[in-house]
């Protein structure tokens, strides 16, 4: 019982999985799947191998609207949730992998 998701969008914020922010300020994952401070460079490298055609958005997050930040729009392939989970564990393999290449 799949959905038709062609043409199909979310939006998001880098505040949305960022495990330093509490759910009241907008995380919307468990902190033990989000990443410290992520950065809109991550997320889109993120978004892009996992397929999901991320585009960048000037924007301010509602709940800080004094703030400039940026959004990231990406194709739906899974619930909200399950896409900054998986962009969030992307973000960490990433991570890994530079810190590895460090040390060699």
């Amino acid at each position: 019982m799949q959905k038709d998701l062609k043409g199909k969008r979310i939006t998001f914020w880098p505040i949305n999985i960022d495990e330093q922010a509490p759910i009241s300020r907008g995380r919307k994952i468990p902190r033990d799947a989000a990443v410290r401070s992520p950065k809109v460079e991550e997320i889109v490298e993120a978004a892009k191998a996992l397929g999901l055609n991320p585009e960048v958005e000037e924007a301010s997050y509602p709940r800080s609207w004094w703030s400039d930040t940026k959004r990231i729009v990406v194709d739906k392939r899974w619930s909200k949730r399950e896409t900054l989970k998986r962009i969030s564990m992307e973000i960490r393999s990433m991570r890994a992998r530079r810190r590895r290449g460090k040390h060699t």
